[in-house]
């Protein structure tokens, strides 16, 4: 798996338990989401985010 596949995989987990704390404990897990949705767009602009640094320095490989 590569950064580039392994950032949004991530996003998507994320976005998922946000979404079922949000309904079984407290609304107030929102806020993971909208955390989760900056660091797209700031990835996607930008070319890194801080889970895609601690992603390289694990041993993942960048897509050539």
């Amino acid at each position: 798996m590569t950064v580039e596949r392994a950032v949004p995989a991530l996003a998507g987990v994320m976005v998922a338990l946000s979404a079922a704390l949000a309904l079984t404990v407290s609304p107030w897990w929102t806020i993971v989401t909208f955390f989760v949705a900056a660091n797209l767009l700031f990835y996607s602009a930008v070319g890194w985010c801080p889970a895609s640094l601690l992603m390289r320095k694990a041993g993942l490989r960048s897509s050539p």
